[in-house]
C-alpha cells in the first residue's frame, strides 16, 4: 500500500501559530473522522451522527469548522501548544513542521507487537515572521485568512479524490482502522509529530513579507 502525502506551507506571526495549526488541523479530522459505530451483529452496524462547530480566530480573519468534540479538540490544542512551544524555544528561527499521519494497525503474532501502517501523511511547514509594527500585524492578519482559505479548499480537493481508504471494519477488527477511545466521534487512527528545524527554506517568509509590503505600497 502506498502512502499518500501533502505538504502545506503556511508563514504567520508568532500569536497566530496555534490558531493556523487548528484550522488546518481541524480541517482535515473533519473528514477524516465519522460518527461512533453501533454493532448490531456481526457485519452490521449503523453510524452516529457528527455534529460540526464554527471557531473564530482572534488574530487572524477566518473561521473553520471543526467537528463537534471537546474530546477531540483537547487532544489536537495539546499537540498544537507543544508544537508552538518548541518553535518558541528554538532559536532556529521560528521555521518547524506539524505533521498528522493516518494508519491503521496490522495484527502480528505473540510476541510482536502489531505493525503500524500509514496510508496518508499531512504535513504542515511553519515559518514565524516578525513584524515591525501594527499595520503590518493587521495586514498580515487579513493575509494569512486568504492563505488558510485557499489551504481549507486544496485540502477538501484532495480528500474529495478517490483515493484509497481503509476499507469499513468489522466488530472484532474496529480498533485497527479507527480511534474508538472518544465518546461521540471516530477519527481514523492518527498520530500528530513535529519537528522544529532551520532548514526548510525562506520562500514562504520572503512571499508573505513581500505581500504586505506590496499592500503597505497601494
Amino acid at each position: 500500500m502506498n502512502c499518500r502525502s501533502e505538504v502545506l506551507e503556511v508563514s504567520v506571526e508568532g500569536r497566530q501559530v496555534e490558531e493556523a495549526m487548528l484550522a488546518v488541523l481541524h480541517t482535515i479530522l473533519l473528514h477524516r473522522s465519522t460518527g461512533k459505530f453501533h454493532y448490531k451483529k456481526e457485519g452490521t452496524y449503523s453510524i452516529g451522527t457528527v455534529g460540526t462547530q464554527d471557531v473564530d480566530c482572534d488574530f487572524i480573519d477566518f473561521t473553520f469548522v471543526r467537528v463537534s468534540s471537546d474530546e477531540l479538540d483537547r487532544v489536537i490544542r495539546k499537540a498544537v501548544a507543544e508544537f508552538k512551544d518548541a518553535l518558541g524555544n528554538s532559536g532556529s528561527d521560528g521555521m518547524g513542521q506539524i505533521s498528522l499521519e493516518f494508519y491503521q494497525k496490522k495484527k502480528s503474532r505473540w510476541p510482536f507487537s502489531d505493525e503500524c501502517i500509514p496510508w496518508e501523511v499531512w504535513s504542515i511547514k511553519v515559518n514565524v515572521v516578525n513584524l515591525a509594527n501594527e499595520q503590518e500585524r493587521q495586514i498580515c492578519r487579513e493575509k494569512v485568512g486568504e492563505k488558510l482559505g485557499e489551504k481549507v479548499i486544496n485540502i477538501v480537493e484532495v480528500i474529495n479524490r478517490h483515493d484509497y481508504l481503509p476499507k469499513m471494519p468489522t466488530q472484532s477488527e474496529v480498533d485497527n482502522v479507527f480511534d474508538t477511545s472518544l465518546k461521540d466521534v471516530q477519527p481514523y487512527l492518527y498520530k500528530i509529530t513535529y519537528q522544529i528545524t532551520d532548514s526548510l527554506g525562506t520562500s514562504v517568509s520572503t512571499t508573505m513579507r513581500r505581500l504586505i509590503k506590496d499592500t503597505l505600497a497601494l
